[in-house]
C-alpha cells in the first residue's frame, strides 16, 4: 500500500511560522509535523509515500532555505528506512482532490489497491492498521477516520449505527448537527478518481458528500489522541496532549532530573543551565540553549533558540534561531517566528512577531495581538 501527505502550503492561522514554511514543515515535538506521519506509515510498512503541496512548491521551497533543508531531511529519513519519498508539484491551487488526482498514476502505478491519504497538520497515534482494516471489510469507495468532537470548526459525519455508514458529511456546519468530526486521515479505492471532477475542486466539500449520498463512504471511530494543529491554542494543546501519550507509551523519551515539572521533551543536543525550571508541558529542539535560572511552562522552544537568564516563557512559541534576552518574559501565546531577538527585560503578551524582528521594548500596544488566546 502506498501513502500521500497532503502537505498543502502556507496555514495563515499560524502566523509567523508559516510566513517561511508550509505548515505540515513546522516542528512539534522536536520534529516537522509530516516527520510524525511519515514515521507512522514506516510502522505498518508502507515504503512508499507521496508529498503533494497545493501551493506553488518552487515559491515553499525558495522563501528560505530551511525548508529545503527540512525537504532534504526527510528524504533522507526515508533513504535511512526504506521509504521512498516523492514530491509531487502543483504549479496551481486547485484544490486537494485535484491534488490527489495529481498523484493517481503514481499511486496506482498499474495497480488497482487502496491507498492512503492524510492531512499534513494532524497530530495523533495514528491507528493506520485498524483504518485499512475497517475499510477491507466494507470496500466501498473511501474510508474516513471519525472522532467525537466539538464540531464548531471541523467537518462532520452523521453516522449509521452499527454500520459506520456515512449518510451524511458536512463542511464545517452550523452547530447541533453531529459532535462525529471527520479527522483527515482516509483510506481510499481507485475508484474514488471517477469522482473527481477537473476543476478546483476539495475533497471534503465535492467528493466525499457525493460517494455518503450513494453509500460508498465509512466512518472508523476511534478514542485515542488526534488534534488539527491549525492555530497557537491547538498546537499547544496538541503538545500537552502528545507528550501524555509518550508518558504512557514511551517515557524513557521525557526528561528527568530535579529542574523538570511534569512531562518535558527535551532534544540530546539541548543545553540547559542551572536553577532552571522546566515543565510542565514544554519541549525544547536540537541545539537549544537555555541559561540558568530559566522558567519554561507550556511552551516550545523551537530548534536552534538561546533563551538567556532568568527568561520566562509561559503558553508561547519561541521559533527556531530566536534569542530571548536576560530577565525577559514571553506569555499568554505569543508567538515569535524565526530569527527573531527579544532584548533584556522585554515583556510579550499575546504578540505575533515576524520573522528576524528585533524587539527592543514591550510590544503590547505596536504589535498585530493573536486571535487564538482565550
Amino acid at each position: 500500500m502506498k501513502a500521500l501527505i497532503l502537505v498543502g502550503g502556507f496555514g495563515t492561522r499560524f502566523d509567523p511560522l508559516t510566513l517561511t514554511l508550509p505548515m505540515g514543515f513546522v516542528e512539534f515535538a522536536n520534529k516537522p509535523l509530516i516527520l510524525h506521519q511519515i514515521e507512522a506509515l514506516k510502522n505498518i510498512g508502507i515504503t512508499e509515500v507521496l508529498l503533494a503541496f497545493n501551493d506553488q512548491p518552487e515559491v515553499l521551497l525558495v522563501v528560505d532555505q530551511s525548508k529545503q533543508v527540512i525537504l532534504d531531511s526527510l528524504i533522507q529519513f526515508g533513504n535511512t528506512h526504506g521509504i521512498n519519498i516523492t514530491v509531487l508539484p502543483e504549479t496551481e491551487r486547485l484544490g486537494n482532490a485535484r491534488a490527489l488526482a495529481s498523484a493517481k498514476e503514481p499511486l496506482l502505478n498499474g495497480y488497482e489497491e487502496p491507498f492512503l491519504v492524510m492531512n499534513s497538520d494532524i497530530i495523533s497515534d495514528y491507528p493506520l492498521r485498524e483504518l485499512i482494516h475497517f475499510h477491507k471489510a466494507y470496500d466501498r469507495d473511501a474510508s474516513i477516520m471519525v472522532k467525537v468532537y466539538g464540531p464548531s470548526k471541523y467537518g462532520v459525519v452523521a453516522l449509521e449505527q452499527g454500520t459506520g455508514r456515512v449518510k451524511k458529511f458536512f463542511v464545517k456546519p452550523k452547530t447541533g448537527i453531529s459532535t462525529t468530526i471527520n479527522t483527515g486521515i482516509y483510506v481510499m479505492n481507485p475508484s474514488i478518481f471517477d469522482r473527481i471532477e477537473l476543476t478546483h475542486s476539495s475533497i471534503e466539500k465535492d467528493v466525499f458528500p457525493k460517494i455518503a449520498e450513494e453509500r460508498r463512504l465509512y466512518g472508523m471511530v476511534f478514542t485515542t489522541l488526534w488534534m488539527d494543529i491549525k492555530d497557537p491554542n491547538d498546537y499547544l494543546l496538541g503538545l500537552a496532549m502528545y507528550l501524555q501519550l509518550l508518558r504512557g507509551q514511551s517515557p524513557s523519551q521525557l526528561a528527568t532530573g530535579s529542574h523538570i515539572v511534569g512531562n518535558v521533551l527535551v532534544d540530546p543536543t539541548a543545553l540547559i543551565g542551572d536553577d532552571c525550571k522546566i515543565g510542565p508541558d514544554v519541549s525544547v529542539g536540537p541545539n537549544c540553549v537555555i541559561h540558568s535560572g530559566v522558567r519554561l511552562v507550556g511552551c516550545t522552544i523551537m530548534r536552534g533558540a538561546t533563551i538567556h537568564k532568568h527568561a520566562r516563557i509561559s503558553n508561547s512559541i519561541v521559533g527556531c534561531n530566536s534569542i530571548i534576552g536576560d530577565w525577559s518574559s514571553i506569555d499568554n501565546y505569543t508567538i515569535l517566528g524565526e530569527y527573531v531577538t527579544v532584548r533584556d527585560e522585554v515583556q510579550c503578551n499575546r504578540d505575533v512577531v515576524s520573522p528576524c524582528t528585533v524587539i527592543e521594548s514591550n510590544l503590547r500596544s505596536l504589535s498585530r495581538k493573536s486571535n487564538y488566546a482565550n
